[in-house]
């Protein structure tokens, strides 16, 4: 057994894929009955709040939620709602790559909207 995926496969549980936005920024997003979420339950139908870890780099939306906030890349932020991370997510344009759990919206990169531009004439 060679890596965390693995050992949880083995295990059967499994994890999400760590995030990774367009411009760059990383993290992971878990919700099971083990991470700091809510519900705290394996698989739950939609979460209301989720565990961000180990971001790459100190993201001010998730600053009020952290572990240890002298350490913003090396700690986790418990029971962040899935709103913030919606936020995050687009604040970063968007999911490139990896996983989120059920209640946070799967932003992918390059989104857009049908919403008409602010000052635009409909």
């Amino acid at each position: 057994m060679n890596n965390v995926n693995e050992f949880f496969k083995q295990a059967g549980a499994t994890r999400n894929k760590r995030v990774i936005c367009a411009d760059g920024f990383e993290m992971s997003v878990q919700a099971h009955n083990g991470a700091y979420c809510s519900p705290r339950t394996d698989n739950a139908e939609k979460y209301t709040s989720v565990e961000i870890g180990f971001p790459s780099e100190r993201e001010p939306m998730l600053m009020q939620f952290a572990e240890e906030v002298n350490d913003p890349t090396g700690t986790v932020y418990g029971y962040v709602p899935v709103q913030i991370v919606t936020n995050v997510l687009a604040k970063h344009g968007g999911i490139v790559e990896g996983e989120v759990p059920r209640g946070v919206a799967p932003i992918p990169a390059n989104f857009t909207t049908d919403a008409p531009e602010r000052g635009a004439l409909t």
